[in-house]
C-alpha cells in the first residue's frame, strides 16, 4: 500500500538530488556502515498515519518509521567462510542459523575483547567476488563492500582514493586483527581429545579446532583481548572476475570472527518495495528517517481523543529494515503503544524483529499483539536472483518458530506467488508444510500484484531472467495490477487441499473474519478479509473500538508485501 507522505515540520524545504522536497530535514548522512545509502534525518510532525477510507484493510492507523528501504545487503562472504562459535568450534557461514551463539568483539577501554554474541539475521545474495590473502596463509573470499578490522580501523575490501568510490580500503600496508589461520577438525579418538595445550591465543584456538576436545569449558574466548602474534598482513586483494553466492549475518555486537579475523556484519536484510521516489535505486539508497518519531507518537497517544484503535506497522515499508539496526526506533514505538493500551501488529520480511521479542512478549501481557512474517520463494537460485539480500526462507521460518516459542501468535503471508515460477504443486506443498511445522497460527496465499513501479521493475527482471514467461504474464496481467480471475480460481483450487492437509483451512481468529463464514476455507487467495492470516492481527478485546467498516475493495489493494 502507498499512502500520502506524512507532514514534516520545517521552516524551509530542502531540495535533494533525486529526492522530493523534504520539510523538516535535519541532515543528510552517509556513514561507512551503509555504503551507497543516504539517510535523510527529519523531524516528523505526525507519527500516526490514517488509512484512506476506501481501503478494505481491517485497521485504521499505521506508523512508518522509515520512508524508503535500506534492506539491501552490501556486505557478504563466501558460504564456506568459517565463523567462530561461542564454544570454540567453527561453522560455515552458509550453515549458520538465527539464534546461534558466536564470537564477536567489543571495545573495553583501550582494547577490544572477544565476547559471546548471537546471530540475529542470516541471508544470502550474489555478488562479484574478491580474494583477500594474508601472510600467514589465511584466505577470505568476499564482496568488495565487505569490511574487515585492521590496525587502522575498519576497511572495505576494495575502494578508491578519490571520486564516488572513495572509502577506506585494504592495501598491502594493512594488517588485519584476529588470530588468523586455524586448522580443520580431525576425526580423532576419545583418548586424543583428553589432552589440552596451553599457549598463546593462536595456538589455543588452533588446538581446539585440531582435536575438537570433548570437554569444552576452557574453549570460549570471552574476555580475551584481540591481540595475536599471527602474521595477518594483507599480501594480495584479487578480483576473481566472477559472481558467486555469498552470505552475511547480523549479530548483537555488529561483528564476528571469519576465518580467524574480525569481520564487520551488515545490519539486516533486503527486499524490493517502492516509495514516492524512483521505483528502483532511489528507494534502496535514499531513506528518510523520522528521528523524533517516538516522542511525537507519545504525544499523539496521550491525547484524550485517542481511542486506542489497532495500529499496524510494516504495511508500507518494513519497520525492521537495515536502518533500524542503526536508529533503533522500534523499541520506543512498541513501548509507547503498549504503555498507552493500544493494540498493535507488525508485518516484516526480515529477522531483526527477533531482537525485540522479549519486549513484544512483555507488551503482549498488556495489549493485544499480532505478528506477521512474509515469505515467498523456496528455490535457492530464484531467491538469489529475485530477492538478493533478503533473509532465506529458512531464516524466516526460524523467526516464526522463535515468535511462537516466545508465546506469541504469528501469521504467515505466502506472498507473492509467482505464476509459472513458484506455483508448482510440489513447491506450494513444501512451503505450507514447512510453515505448519514452524508453528504458524495461520497462512494466506497471495498471488503477485503488479502495480505501477513494481510492474516496471518486475517486467525488466522477467524479460532478462525468464523471457519465455513474458507472453504468459502479459496475458495474466492484461487487466492491470491484478492477475486474471481464471488464475486466481486455479490457484485457489490448488491451494485449498493443501490448506486442509496442514490445518490452515480453519484459521480461528484470523483477520477480520467472523464466525459465520460458512464452509469457505480461510487462506484462499483473494477471498476478501482472509487476506490477513490468523495471528497477524491482534485479537479483538470485548468492547474494544475497531476500524470503521470499509467497503470491499478489489484484491489489488491487498498487496502487503512486494518483491
Amino acid at each position: 500500500m502507498r499512502w500520502d507522505a506524512q507532514r514534516l515540520d520545517a521552516e524551509d524545504p530542502a531540495t535533494l538530488p533525486g529526492m522530493p522536497t523534504l520539510r523538516g530535514l535535519l541532515r543528510s548522512v552517509q556513514v561507512p556502515e551503509f555504503p551507497g545509502l543516504t539517510f535523510h534525518e527529519v523531524r516528523s510532525k505526525s507519527a500516526l498515519n490514517e488509512v484512506p477510507g476506501d481501503s478494505a484493510v481491517p485497521f485504521r492507523w499505521t506508523i512508518n518509521p522509515y520512508r524508503g528501504c535500506s534492506h539491501a545487503c552490501v556486505y557478504c562472504l563466501r558460504g564456506d567462510t568459517l565463523v567462530l562459535m561461542a564454544d570454540g568450534r567453527q561453522k560455515a557461514i552458509a550453515d549458520l542459523r538465527v539464534g546461534e551463539r558466536i564470537v564477536g568483539t567489543e571495545r573495553r577501554g583501550t582494547y577490544r575483547h572477544y565476547v559471546t554474541t548471537e546471530v540475529l539475521a542470516h541471508w544470502s545474495t550474489v555478488k562479484p567476488a574478491h580474494r583477500v590473502r594474508l601472510a600467514d596463509g589465511t584466505e577470505l573470499v568476499a564482496s568488495g563492500d565487505h569490511r574487515f578490522l585492521t590496525g587502522r580501523g575498519w576497511k572495505h575490501v576494495t575502494g578508491a582514493m578519490a571520486g564516488r568510490d572513495r572509502r577506506p580500503y585494504l592495501t598491502t600496508n594493512d594488517e588485519l586483527l584476529g588470530f588468523g589461520r586455524s586448522a580443520d577438525a580431525l576425526d580423532v579418538c576419545a583418548d586424543h581429545r583428553r589432552g589440552y595445550l596451553r599457549g598463546g591465543l593462536r595456538e589455543h584456538v588452533r588446538f581446539i579446532h585440531l582435536v575438537d576436545p570433548a570437554i569444552r569449558r576452557t574453549c570460549p574466548l570471552d574476555g580475551i583481548a584481540v591481540t595475536s602474534d599471527a602474521d595477518l598482513r594483507v599480501v594480495e586483494v584479487q578480483d576473481l572476475g566472477l559472481e558467486m553466492p555469498m552470505y552475511d549475518i547480523t549479530t548483537g555486537t555488529g561483528d564476528f570472527i571469519a576465518n580467524g579475523v574480525v569481520s564487520h556484519n551488515c545490519f539486516a536484510r533486503g527486499t524490493h518495495q517502492w516509495l514516492e521516489l524512483d521505483t528502483g535505486r532511489d528507494f534502496d539508497s535514499q531513506v528518510v528517517v523520522k528521528t523524533n518519531l517516538v516522542d511525537v507518537l507519545r504525544r499523539e497517544l496521550a491525547r484524550p481523543s485517542w481511542q486506542r484503535e489497532h495500529v499496524a506497522l510494516g504495511t508500507n515499508t518494513d519497520p525492521y529494515q537495515r536502518a533500524e539496526g542503526r536508529y533503533r526506533l522500534m523499541p520506543g514505538v512498541i513501548g509507547a503503544l503498549a504503555g498507552s493500551g493500544t493494540p498493535l501488529s507488525i508485518l516484516t520480511k526480515g529477522t531483526l524483529l527477533r531482537r525485540d521479542l522479549p519486549l513484544l512478549a512483555a507488551a503482549a501481557r498488556d495489549v493485544p499483539i499480532g505478528l506477521g512474517v512474509s515469505m515467498a520463494i523456496w528455490d535457492g537460485d530464484l531467491h538469489a536472483s529475485l530477492e538478493p539480500g533478503v533473509p532465506s526462507p529458512r531464516s524466516r521460518l526460524e523467526l516464526v518458530r522463535a515468535i511462537t516459542d516466545a508465546g506469541l501468535s504469528c501469521g504467515v503471508f505466502l506472498a507473492p506467488v509467482l505464476p509459472g515460477l513458484t506455483d508448482r504443486l510440489a513447491d506450494l506443498d513444501a512451503a505450507l508444510g514447512a510453515i505448519a511445522e514452524a508453528g504458524a497460527s495461520g497462512v494466506t496465499v497471495v498471488p503477485l500484484h503488479l502495480r505501477p513501479g513494481a510492474r516496471e521493475w518486475f517486467s525488466a527482471w522477467l524479460a532478462r531472467e525468464h523471457p519465455q514467461l513474458v507472453p504468459r504474464y502479459q496475458q495474466l496481467y492484461r487487466r492491470g495490477a491484478v492477475v486474471a480471475p481464471e488464475y486466481r480460481t486455479w490457484l485457489a483450487g490448488r491451494v485449498a487441499p493443501l490448506l486442509a492437509r496442514y490445518g490452515f483451512d480453519r484459521q480461528a481468529g484470523g483477520a477480520a473474519r467472523g464466525a459465520d463464514v460458512g464452509d469457505t476455507p480461510a487462506g484462499i487467495p483473494g477471498d476478501g478479509e482472509s487476506d490477513f492470516p490468523a495471528g497477524s492481527l491482534p485479537p479483538t478485546r470485548p468492547g474494544a473500538r475497531t476500524a470503521q467498516a470499509r467497503p470491499a475493495a478489489a484484491p489489488a489493494g491487498e498487496q502487503l508485501t512486494l518483491l
